[in-house]
């Protein structure tokens, strides 16, 4: 990330940022180590129109482990995207990108999570927003994970 106080520079600099590494596009569902895939998406949603964005998902004897970053194509898609690899999920870590959607659209998704999806677990993220964490804290109860900075999750 650059910032120019405002205006773009004359110049810009370029450089390798790594020496070495193997740098693929991931453009589609990718497994990159036995049982880790990278799950991509597409937004499809107004403010975030086709932004793509990858999500981690380990698969596990009880179904998923995603982990996401903001979910700007919509939690729903990534779960469908991720079906590819187990129709089941364990546990969703990460942003959900609801902090300015209506309590009513909300109230759906976090129904879906449960009874269409079966998310077992959710350890929701920055830009859930509020309304979004206090309704899935009461959906999920001791299964709703704090997901903020320097927590750690044991199994």
């Amino acid at each position: 990330m650059r910032y120019f106080g405002g205006t773009e520079p004359e110049y810009f600099t370029a450089g390798k940022l790594y020496d070495t590494g193997n740098f693929v596009l991931v453009n589609q569902l990718t497994e990159v180590l036995p049982g880790i895939f990278l799950v991509r998406t597409v937004s499809q949603k107004k403010g975030t129109l086709e932004l793509p964005e990858l999500t981690r998902a380990i698969k596990r004897p009880n179904g998923l482990l995603l982990v996401d970053g903001c979910s700007h194509a919509g939690i729903e898609a990534i779960l469908e995207a991720a079906s590819a690899v187990d129709p089941r999920t364990e546990i969703v870590f990460g942003g959900l990108h609801l902090v300015t959607t209506p309590v009513e659209e909300i109230d759906v998704l976090v129904e879906n999570l449960k009874t269409k999806w079966k998310v077992r677990r959710i350890a929701p993220g920055h830009c859930t927003g509020e309304p979004a964490f206090a309704r899935l804290k009461k959906a999920y109860g001791e299964n709703y994970l704090y997901a903020g900075l320097g927590t750690k999750i044991e199994e």
